[in-house]
């Protein structure tokens, strides 16, 4: 990678996955990778329990925000979108590619489960960023 890649992660809530995917990016890409996510029905809140499971391995979730699309239009193009989940009702952002990654929702799962989808995500996320 010889400049910087932008990579915008969408789910539903903006409050877990979306959340933990940009905070892999961050980890796994470094000073080479500029993250983003957003929600296309955003809570408002990053779910306490994706906290935690970050918290796990060392990083602080809890400086994230939970943002809708429109807060994140003024970054586009990103070199990749991702979504999870929201099918119909992620809109179209500018984007050398996109894709949609099949993760299940770990909103009201228990920790051990939450933390196999949290770990998911970290490999998808290092897998994204030597694809780019």
């Amino acid at each position: 990678m010889s400049e910087k890649k932008k990579l915008l992660f969408v789910c539903v809530e903006n409050s877990n996955r979306s959340q933990m995917s940009q905070a892999f990016a961050s980890i796994h890409g470094g000073s080479m990778i500029e993250a983003y996510s957003a929600g296309s029905k955003p809570s408002g809140i990053v779910n306490p329990k994706a906290i935690a499971a970050m918290k796990e391995l060392g990083y602080d979730l809890s400086t994230h925000d939970s943002k809708s699309l429109q807060e994140v239009e003024a970054f586009a193009p990103f070199d990749a979108v991702v979504t999870m989940g929201c099918g119909d009702a992620c809109p179209w952002m500018p984007a050398k590619q996109f894709i949609d990654w099949q993760i299940p929702d770990p909103k009201h799962m228990e920790p051990k489960e939450f933390n196999e989808i949290r770990d998911m995500i970290s490999e998808k996320v290092k897998a994204l960023i030597s694809s780019l």
